[in-house]
């Protein structure tokens, strides 16, 4: 199987000629979302299709989640007034179309946290205020990668917001990484995510790849932070060894599909 790496916005790319595209590491699509869903729509076999990359990119797909039962980390839209924020010693706000922890802090007064969401707000975009969850300083995110369909790793990442640092663009989560063994409960939740996918997207095709991070709620059960099906890093390095060999089964039985 020969593979090209080439830019998703290159004009000179005959997209036609490919039996299959796999979208990797587009993490200027958050600047650029009508673009890149456009460019999406117009490439036939792409993996993860246009249909998931279109709902995914933008993260007011947690309503759905939550909707379908599933356990989130509880999320306040665009609020105006302390009242509405989550009820917790500490809040998380970022903005709903992200990726790589950009315009997003860490505080604990709630006249930052709504200073911050208007912020977004007047910039026309949405914001998303979550309880800042203790455990993930102690423990940190656990990200529960799926291939084909099917669970592969979990890869622990270290915290990366720090408190009182406010809003930081140069954030890099990669040096604090490391395999971890998922729990139970871990492996419960991230499937039942997985399974959902399908019955929120109807019609899409399935996830070529996954990633569901996972983070402890206030008893240490495992609810979701994100589910990134657009541009996940899928940390091979930091997984088993036959971990690259499933993704490039997958690719193949998509290419034949």
């Amino acid at each position: 199987m020969a593979a090209d790496l080439v830019r998703w916005d290159d004009p000179a790319v005959d997209w036609a000629g490919y039996d299959l595209a796999v979208v990797r590491s587009c993490w200027d699509y958050s600047w650029r979302l009508p673009e890149f869903l456009g460019w999406a729509a117009s490439v036939l076999r792409l993996r993860n299709p246009v249909e998931l990359l279109r709902w995914n990119t933008d993260k007011t797909y947690l309503r759905d989640v939550a909707r379908a039962g599933l356990p989130v980390v509880p999320t306040v839209w665009d609020p105006t007034d302390a009242g509405q924020l989550p009820d917790a010693a500490e809040w998380v706000v970022k903005p709903s179309v992200s990726a790589g922890s950009r315009d997003t802090a860490r505080w604990t007064e709630p006249d930052a946290v709504l200073e911050h969401a208007a912020a977004l707000a007047e910039a026309g975009r949405t914001a998303m205020v979550q309880p800042y969850l203790a455990g993930v300083d102690t423990v940190g995110e656990t990200a529960m990668l799926f291939i084909g369909g099917r669970f592969s790793h979990a890869v622990r990442k270290g915290p990366l917001l720090r408190r009182g640092e406010g809003v930081r663009q140069d954030r890099d989560s990669r040096g604090d990484l490391r395999p971890v063994e998922s729990t139970a409960a871990q492996r419960e939740v991230a499937q039942a995510v997985s399974d959902a996918v399908p019955r929120l997207v109807p019609g899409a095709p399935a996830p070529l790849y996954a990633r569901i991070d996972l983070v402890p709620d206030p008893t240490g059960g495992p609810v979701l932070l994100e589910l990134e099906l657009a541009e996940p890093s899928l940390f091979l390095p930091q997984a088993p060894t036959d971990a690259l060999a499933r993704l490039t089964r997958s690719v193949e039985d998509a290419m034949a599909a």
